[in-house]
């Protein structure tokens, strides 16, 4: 495994050393010990969640603004350009983000701390997206930021217009949203 650190703090990117031959391949998606010493977090994944989604599904911003999440994600079938967006207010990268194409081909992972909002949009004609959480889901501090607010200014690979849940389409703003310390 080799483990890629990004502009932002805490933000890695995962990728597994992958065996292959004619007859397919075969990695390790996830080992704790190996992840603990390779990017010195000690994570407890205590829920493992699975999406499908059709081609330009945008699903995000989200966070949790109590029980937060640290997620580390993947795809197994298709593509998704993924985003993380520093939500805490002492970084000196509070409001920054990143994007990474994760694939089922690339076999990326990206491991997104507590502390930041996260969203994808699918690049193929569909995507199974998979990701592990160190929180459980608590619906009553889920949060949205907009996925196109300005003041982030994410250049998220559009073809055309993205197709969003209700929730997505009413995400809050940066300067409105609520943050981490």
């Amino acid at each position: 495994m080799k483990v890629i650190s990004t502009n932002i703090d805490g933000l890695l990117v995962v990728e597994p050393n992958v065996f292959g031959d004619d007859r397919g391949f075969f990695f390790e998606s996830f080992n704790a010990r190996r992840f603990a010493e390779l990017t010195g977090v000690e994570a407890e994944f205590v829920q493992d969640n699975h999406s499908r989604s059709a081609k330009n599904v945008l699903r995000g911003l989200h966070y949790q603004i109590e029980q937060a999440q640290g997620k580390l994600v993947r795809v197994t079938a298709g593509s998704v350009f993924d985003v993380a967006v520093d939500l805490r207010k002492s970084s000196p990268t509070f409001g920054k983000w990143f994007g990474i194409e994760l694939s089922a081909e690339n076999k990326r992972q990206l491991w997104i701390p507590p502390g930041f909002a996260h969203g994808f949009l699918v690049t193929s004609d569909a995507a199974e997206f998979l990701y592990k959480t160190t929180d459980y889901y608590a619906p009553q501090h889920e949060r949205a930021i907009l996925w196109n607010d300005p003041a982030i200014g994410i250049e998220w690979p559009l073809q055309g217009e993205p197709l969003l849940s209700g929730k997505d389409q009413k995400g809050a703003l940066l300067a409105e949203a609520d943050a981490f310390p």
